[in-house]
C-alpha cells in the first residue's frame, strides 16, 4: 500500500511554510469579508455595498501572476528553491565545463546533453496548467458566493470538507491508499462539517431574513470545495510527473489563465445575467473600478487583500509540494481557529460592525465542531508527531488500528534503510 502521506517527513522547513500559508490564508478570508461589507461611491454617485465576489475572484488572479516574475527569477539567477532541484543542476554541467576535457566528458556526452534535455519546460505544460485555473476560478467563484450569505469561520470551517474530498479523489484517481484509521479521521471532518452547517441554519434565523439565504450559501461552499479538491488533486499530480510543473509556474500560470478567463468570460455573462449592481447587472466592471477609485478604504484594504492572496497561493503550492494535497486540506481545515478568534476580536475590541459576535449557545456548538475537526486531523495525521494514535484508550472509542501503525513503521523503516544506501552509493561513485 503506498501513501505518500505517511512516507513525506514534516520537518521544520514544512512546518514553517504550513504555518506561513495558515497566517496568509487567514489574512485572505478576513479581507475578503472585511471588503464585502464595506461601501463606496460608484457610476451612480450613490453609497453602495462593495460585494464584488467576481472581482476579488479576478484580484487573485492577477496576483498569482506575479509568480510568472518569480519562475524566471529563480531560473536565471539558479536560487535555491523547492521544486527547481532539477532545473537548476546545469550549475554543476557549468562548473564541469571549466576544467580540461577527457576521454570520459567525450563518452557521456551524449548522456548529458540528453539530461540537460529533461530539465527543460515543455510548451505543453504552460497549456496544461490551465486545467487547475479553471478548478480554482470555478471554486473560488462558488464559495465567494456563499461567502455573501454566511458568517467567515463558518465559511472556513465548511471549506473543511475538502479534506474529504481530496481523500476519495486521492483514493480512486492516483491510487494513494489511505488506512483505516485516516478514514475515520476523514470521517471527523465530515462530522465536524456537518455540525458546523447545522449551526449556521440555526443562528440564520435572527441574522438573516430568509433561512433559505444560509441553506444556499452552505450549498455554495460545499460544491465550491469539491471543485477545490480537484484542483489540489491535480496540482498534485502536475508537480510529481516526469517533468513536473515547478511551483512558481504553477501559480502564475494559473493567475494568468484565471484572469484571462474572467476577462472573456466570466465577467461579459455577469454583466448579461440580472443583479442589483449597475445598470441592472450581476455585477458591473466599471462599476467596481469606480467604487475602489473613488474609496481609499476599499483601495487600502484590496492592496492587503492583493498580497496576502499571492502569499497563501505561494505558500499553499509549497505545502502541496513538500507534503501532499491532503496536508493542503489540512491547512484549510486549520485556517478557521485563526479566523475565528481574530473576528471575535475586531467584533470586541475595533470595531462591533465588523468581525463576529459571540452567540449562546450557538458558539458553543461552533467550538465543538472546530474540537472534533481538530481531532480528526490528528487522527488522520499519525504517526507523525502531535498526531493520536487509536489503540484501544478510552478516546478511541473501541477502535485499534495497531496493525496499521506497525505496518506503517515497517515502511518508515525500509524507506529509510534504502535512502541511506542510495546515499552510500553516491558516496562511493569515482569520477
Amino acid at each position: 500500500m503506498t501513501n505518500t502521506a505517511i512516507t513525506k517527513k514534516c520537518g521544520l522547513t514544512e512546518i514553517i511554510v504550513f504555518l506561513i500559508a495558515l497566517l496568509t490564508g487567514s489574512a485572505c478570508s478576513i479581507c475578503s469579508k472585511v471588503m464585502m461589507d464595506m461601501y463606496g461611491i460608484g457610476y451612480s454617485g450613490e453609497v453602495e455595498k462593495f460585494s464584488k465576489p467576481i472581482f476579488q475572484t479576478f484580484g487573485m488572479f492577477v496576483g498569482m501572476t506575479f509568480g510568472i516574475l518569480m519562475h524566471y527569477v529563480v531560473l536565471t539567477c539558479r536560487i535555491p528553491f523547492p521544486g527547481y532541484e532539477q532545473y537548476n543542476t546545469k550549475t554543476n554541467d557549468n562548473d564541469n565545463d571549466k576544467r580540461d576535457p577527457t576521454e570520459k566528458d567525450s563518452l557521456l556526452g551524449n548522456n548529458k546533453q540528453q539530461s540537460n534535455d529533461t530539465t527543460k519546460i515543455p510548451l505543453s505544460m504552460y497549456f496544461l496548467l490551465a486545467i487547475p485555473s479553471v478548478f480554482d476560478l470555478g471554486a473560488t467563484a462558488l464559495c465567494m458566493l456563499g461567502l455573501r450569505y454566511l458568517d467567515v469561520s463558518v465559511y472556513q470551517l465548511l471549506r473543511g470538507s475538502g479534506l474529504i474530498f481530496v481523500a476519495v479523489l486521492k483514493d480512486k484517481f492516483l491510487k494513494d491508499k489511505l488506512y483505516k484509521f485516516q478514514w475515520f479521521g476523514v470521517f471527523g471532518n465530515l462530522l465536524a462539517v456537518s455540525l458546523i452547517g447545522l449551526t449556521a441554519v440555526m443562528t440564520s434565523t435572527s441574522k438573516y431574513d430568509d433561512n433559505s439565504d444560509v441553506v444556499w450559501g452552505i450549498s455554495l461552499v460545499l460544491l465550491g470545495s469539491f471543485v477545490q479538491s480537484l484542483q489540489y488533486v491535480f496540482e498534485e499530480k502536475v508537480m510529481t510527473m516526469d517533468i513536473p510543473a515547478p511551483p512558481l509556474l504553477l501559480i502564475g500560470m494559473e493567475g494568468v489563465w484565471g484572469a484571462l478567463f474572467c476577462l472573456t468570460i466570466v465577467y461579459p455573462i455577469a454583466y448579461f445575467l440580472p443583479g442589483d449592481d449597475y445598470n441592472g447587472s450581476y455585477e458591473h466592471f466599471g462599476n467596481t473600478m469606480a467604487m475602489i477609485r473613488n474609496t481609499p478604504s476599499i483601495q487600502l484594504m484590496f492592496g492587503v487583500y492583493f498580497v496576502a492572496i499571492f502569499s497563501y497561493n505561494l505558500f499553499a503550492v509549497l505545502v502541496t509540494y513538500l507534503l501532499n494535497s491532503i496536508w493542503h486540506a489540512i491547512l484549510d481545515n486549520f485556517r478557521p481557529i485563526t479566523i475565528w478568534l481574530v473576528d471575535l476580536f475586531i467584533c470586541y475590541n475595533v470595531d462591533s460592525n465588523f468581525g463576529e459576535e459571540w452567540t449562546n449557545p450557538y458558539s458553543w456548538f461552533q467550538l465543538m465542531g472546530m474540537a472534533v475537526l481538530l481531532y480528526g486531523t490528528a487522527v488522520y495525521n499519525a504517526p507523525h508527531p502531535g498526531s493520536i494514535w487509536l489503540q484501544g484508550e478510552w478516546y478511541s472509542f473501541g477502535l485499534n488500528y495497531k496493525e496499521d501503525y506497525e505496518e506503517i513503521q515497517e515502511t518508515l523503516c525500509t524507506d529509510n534503510a534504502a535512502d541511506d544506501d542510495d546515499h552510500d552509493d553516491d558516496d562511493n561513485i569515482v569520477w
